[in-house]
């Protein structure tokens, strides 16, 4: 019951779990930071991890100097939590595809031809900006690179845009913590940015549902 009440808090109150991990264990901070981004972008069954709210209260850690904590080592270390998670992701996508149609993940998810040819289109055709993309949109951002696995993306072309995928999401968010968090507003209404930051992230999904439904001609 105690892991479960911590998962929870880490859910939803991620700052104040945070800051209380470094009032109490100091900079094992950086290994927790470490494996939850590499626990939600490497492992595709833990999708509901916080990713952005994560990166951003990390960098509003960073930001106040009596923990001790560098935003470049912060940044450094979650750039290659996500690149360790996504190859992870992608390798397990790709050893499922090489099992054929009909191979399951843990049991539950089952592969059809279908769904290997209409990703292994899907990312020849829009990989660069997919990959990057669902760097910045919850829960998608774990299935990205499993789905650009399971569709036999090359894994030299899927690397680069991983890469520039991760540098940005860790990059833009980490930092934005880091020079917001000391301002007032930002303190008080911390939640509120949280969500804001989700909405503008899964804000491309809902446009293209939007345009898919009225816009595409049948």
């Amino acid at each position: 019951m105690e892991y479960i009440d911590i998962l929870i808090k880490l859910l939803t109150h991620t700052k104040d779990f945070l800051e209380e991990f470094v009032s109490n264990h100091g900079l094992w901070i950086y290994a927790v930071l470490f494996l939850i981004v590499f626990c939600e972008t490497g492992l595709v069954v833990l999708p509901l991890l916080p990713g952005d709210s994560l990166l951003f209260a990390a960098g509003v850690l960073a930001g106040n100097a009596n923990n001790n904590l560098d935003v470049t080592t912060i940044i450094f270390l979650l750039i290659l939590a996500a690149l360790m998670g996504d190859n992870t992701n992608y390798f397990i996508g790709k050893y499922l595809a090489k099992k054929g149609e009909g191979a399951k993940l843990f049991g539950v998810f089952t592969l059809r031809k279908d769904y290997l040819d209409k990703t292994h289109n899907f990312y020849e055709k829009y990989g660069a900006q997919a990959i990057i993309l669902a760097r910045f949109v919850p829960i998608v951002r774990t299935f990205a690179p499993f789905v650009a696995g399971v569709g036999s993306m090359t894994y030299k072309r899927y690397i680069v845009f991983c890469i520039i995928g991760a540098a940005l999401w860790v990059g833009s968010i980490t930092l934005a913590g880091f020079f917001l968090g000391n301002i007032e507003w930002v303190q008080k209404n911390f939640e509120k940015i949280v969500l804001g930051i989700v909405f503008v992230s899964v804000l491309p999904i809902f446009i293209g549902l939007l345009k898919a439904k009225f816009f595409v001609k049948k």
